[in-house]
């Protein structure tokens, strides 16, 4: 599984560091850095959305803070893995 996070202007103001924190956290507590792949990217045009955008593999995710992150994590990589 691939994850990209944005790390454009918009995104680094609405908390990109904190999340990219979070992820590297949560994947080394997990044990799953051979099934994961963290990267950053640049704006991948949802800027006017609310929260962090994330890709993982081919989908396109909007909204991600650090308040939401443990649902995002759960429902978003852990079950999909």
């Amino acid at each position: 599984m691939i994850i990209q996070i944005c790390v454009g202007s918009s995104c680094h103001l609405k908390g990109s560091e904190q999340v990219v924190s979070l992820f590297q956290k949560a994947i080394e507590e997990r044990h799953l850095e051979d099934k994961i792949t963290l990267a950053g990217s640049f704006c991948v045009g949802r800027c006017n959305r609310e929260g962090v955008t994330v890709q993982v593999d081919d989908e396109i995710i909007t909204g991600v803070t650090p308040a939401t992150f443990d649902r995002f994590f759960q429902t978003e990589i852990l079950q999909k893995l």
